[in-house]
Parts: structure tokens; sequence; C-alpha cells
């Protein structure tokens, strides 16, 4: 939304601690118009507590490699009295800042979301700094949502750990230890097998990952498109169904309405929040978030994070051995 942000002059400054090597990138500020939960509207972007791409450091700066289209870089974000204040390094780093805005929920619209239950109105009050991520990059967030079907997070998390630590390059620029840039196109292409089985990765979900990163250029397009178009480009790719294509954009294209569907455990936090009914179907949930048609991602988003979830009466999801299959 125009006027959200407003940048101040851009600076080409690069700061270094810790004796680290110099790397090219620059730095911005942007002036707040509003307040920003900087954990709330990034979050969704940490795929587990060790997630090599991205970083939490004590002093409240959000730090994340990515692989743009101008290469690899490091983007690290902190609220600033009022101001955002980011840098960036390496081949990407002007990118990065560039979309910035995006990033932090410029284009986001968190007035038209019309709060119609009592619960929702409660976690929109509570959480006034939510806005919806948009980082402009599809396979950042496709891969890790193909490595998250039919398994545990846990499991999911770490496969995506070993991976990109193993097969990534280390991010540009002074950054916390341990960051890496997930692999590029061609090095998903060429990992091994036995690499896919030593992260408890399938064939199934292996090789959708293979299938979309032969086409990456085309999928890469699609965070330009109206959510729904983007939606069904990605689903062009065998084992890329509509739950994948759901969780990809919301984190690159910023889509409020592309709600999950075929999730686990989803339709019953749902349907328990606003009607009581825990054994919710995807078919109850898409009914109960109707009124908010255009905004149901953001909804089931202030369900979640509202705490009303159903009481645990199965078991978990057992952690799967794909060696022993």
């Amino acid at each position: 939304m125009a006027g959200r942000f407003a940048p101040r002059t851009p600076s080409t400054r690069t700061t270094v601690r810790g004796g680290h090597v110099p790397v090219p990138g620059g730095a911005r500020s942007l002036d707040l118009e509003h307040g920003l939960d900087l954990g709330l509207t990034l979050g969704p972007l940490r795929r587990g507590p060790g997630d090599p791409t991205f970083r939490v450091t004590p002093d409240g700066s959000v730090w994340r490699a990515s692989r743009t289209p101008d290469g690899p870089g490091t983007l690290r974000v902190a609220l600033r009295a009022g101001a955002v204040e980011a840098q960036a390094w390496g081949p990407g780093a002007s990118w990065l800042l560039d979309g910035l805005p995006a990033l932090l929920g410029a284009h986001d619209d968190p007035a038209a979301f019309v709060p119609r239950h009592r619960l929702l109105a409660a976690s929109q009050r509570r959480r006034p700094g939510l806005r919806l991520t948009r980082t402009g990059l599809v396979l950042e967030s496709l891969i890790p949502s193909v490595l998250e079907q039919k398994v545990t997070t846990d499991e999911a998390y770490r496969a995506w750990r070993l991976l990109v630590r193993r097969f990534g390059e280390p991010a540009p620029g002074p950054v916390p230890d341990g960051m890496h840039v997930m692999p590029e196109p061609r090095t998903w292409r060429q990992i091994p097998s036995w690499e896919w089985h030593r992260a408890n990765v399938d064939d199934k979900r292996a090789s959708t990952i293979l299938r979309a990163v032969r086409v990456a250029g085309r999928l890469e397009e699609a965070a330009g498109m109206e959510p729904r178009q983007a939606q069904d480009r990605l689903e062009l790719v065998p084992g890329i169904g509509p739950w994948t294509s759901a969780e990809t954009v919301q984190r690159s294209n910023g889509a409020p309405d592309a709600v999950t569907v075929g999730d686990l455990h989803l339709p019953g936090i749902v349907g328990y929040a606003l009607a009581g009914d825990r054994h919710a179907d995807d078919a109850a949930m898409l009914e109960l978030l109707a009124p908010y048609a255009g905004q149901r991602h953001r909804a089931a988003r202030l369900i979640l994070l509202s705490g009303r979830v159903p009481p645990r009466r199965a078991p978990r999801m057992t952690p799967g051995d794909i060696v022993a299959l």
C-alpha cells in the first residue's frame, strides 16, 4: 500500500564486524508509518530453529540468506526507533534491498480484513504489527514446502537443514555462523540419490523437487503473477498440489487468500476455533472461512496465533525412516 513505507536516502555503507573480509553491499533505511512486528511478519520464512538461511540474533535483527535473480545475497533487517535499518551483501544485495518494502508487507492491506468472529477480532487487535510478507522468490519457499509433504515438521526441517548446509554455499557478508544460501537449480539436480536418502527424503519428494528445478525459470515467473495464477503455474509440475502451491505463494506472493487445503491439522484447528468442531474437514473449513473470502489465509493465520487449538487426543505423527521401508 502506498505511503506505508517512506524510503530514506539510500546508502552504500557496508558494516563489517569481527574482522570479516568486506563484501560489496549496501544499506537502506525505511521510515515506518505503522507499527511492524518483524518476528510475526518474517517468521513464516523460517524453516525450523536451525534453518541455515534464517537467523534472529540477540539484538533482534533478522538475517536472511537468499538466492536472488542476481545471485546469492544476505539481508539483515532491524527495527530502530521507528525505522527499518537494512544491510545487504553479495551479488544479490541490491535486489534484496529493492525488495525490502514488499518483504515487510508494503503491498499488504490489513484493513481489508474485517473480523466476523470475536476470536479473530481479539487476535487481530493483539497483533497490529502483523503483515503478510512477499519475498518475490518462489523456489526458496517451494522446495522446503515439498520437503514438508506428508512428514512431520521436524523431519522436513532436518532435511532442509542438511541439504542446504551440504550443497548450498556460505552466505556472503559478516553473517552469523553457519548461514548458507540454498543450492542453485543445477546443484539440486546433481544431488546423488543416496544424499536424498541420508536426509530421509523419499523418492517421491525428491523427484518433485528435481522436476521443479528443471523448470526453475518458469516457476520463478509466478512471483509476478496474481496468486491464483501463480498456484496454477506451480501445480503444472507433477507432485505439486494445492497444499504445496498455497504454502509457497503465501510467502513468495504475499497471498492473503491462499488458504492451505489438504493439511493434517489446519481444518480441525479452524473448525474448533470458529465452531467448536475439532473434526472439521477441508470442506467444513472452507465454509467457515467463506466470510473472509479474499483474506482467508490471514484469517487462518490469526486463528493459529490466537492459540485456540483443540486438545490433542490422537498420537502425534510418527517420523518415518525411508531406509527401513
